[in-house]
């Protein structure tokens, strides 16, 4: 599933298409009145985690990737698009992803203080939304996108690892400094997965996710399901504390 960072890349690549006129549009699974879209001027391209907004003057179509969603700008696949654009000069194509139309205003669907890599992101309310669910799990809050916007599987297992946090660590036990690292840590990452996603080089980076020993300790990792999101986690019982 795409990441914050990647949506990021796909919203930057998309600015060639602000401002123009859509001449034609389809949608392969009928969630979408593509009628609306026809003869409407894109107005904006913005992201919120891993939520891509097409903007137009009265409503936002928002794409989410989900785990196999693909894009192909000026050129398209045999496979009938998700959602096809034509312009006059160019087209937009998504594949495997999921749509819905929006229309009430962004402002008031979204929190863009919750997106880890918005210029609003506000570092002490992403603490007391954790704080305000005690039990909840480190590796649960990482993925709650009300609380860390853009924040995946990749970023959580990384996060984790560099402030040496066990995934199964309880947010109420967790020291204010660990806490804080972990708010901080999520921001950087982002950036540095941002950074090396735009260099073709961000798998050669990964130190915990898909790895099978700690690069620290030399033990292997345990790869376990864990919390109420069950995705994957990748840590070392050495050096990651548990706090519980």
């Amino acid at each position: 599933m795409p990441e914050g960072p990647s949506i990021i890349i796909l919203r930057e690549a998309m600015q060639q298409f602000k401002g123009l006129t859509v001449i034609d549009a389809s949608c392969n699974d009928l969630t979408l009145d593509t009628g609306l879209l026809i003869g409407r001027p894109i107005i904006n391209f913005k992201s919120w985690g891993k939520h891509f907004l097409i903007c137009f003057p009265d409503f936002t179509v928002r794409i989410h990737m989900m785990m196999f969603g693909s894009y192909r700008i000026n050129s398209h696949t045999a496979k009938p698009a998700r959602l096809h654009l034509r312009f006059e000069d160019g087209e937009l194509n998504f594949y495997a992803c999921l749509l819905h139309l929006i229309t009430e205003p962004l402002d008031e669907i979204y929190d863009w203080e919750a997106d880890v890599m918005s210029q609003k992101w506000n570092p002490k309310k992403a603490i007391r939304k954790m704080k305000e669910h005690p039990g909840l799990l480190i590796c649960d809050a990482l993925m709650d996108q009300q609380i860390f916007s853009g924040v995946g599987n990749i970023i959580k297992n990384e996060v984790l690892f560099r402030t040496h946090i066990h995934p199964l660590s309880a947010v109420n036990k967790l020291p204010p400094a660990r806490l804080n690292a972990v708010v901080n840590e999520a921001v950087n990452y982002s950036f540095e997965f941002l950074k090396w996603k735009k260099a073709g080089v961000l798998k050669r980076h990964w130190e915990a996710y898909n790895k099978t020993i700690c690069p620290r300790d030399h033990v292997a990792f345990i790869k376990r399901d864990t919390g109420k999101s069950h995705r994957t986690s990748f840590y070392c019982e050495v050096c990651m504390k548990l706090y519980d």
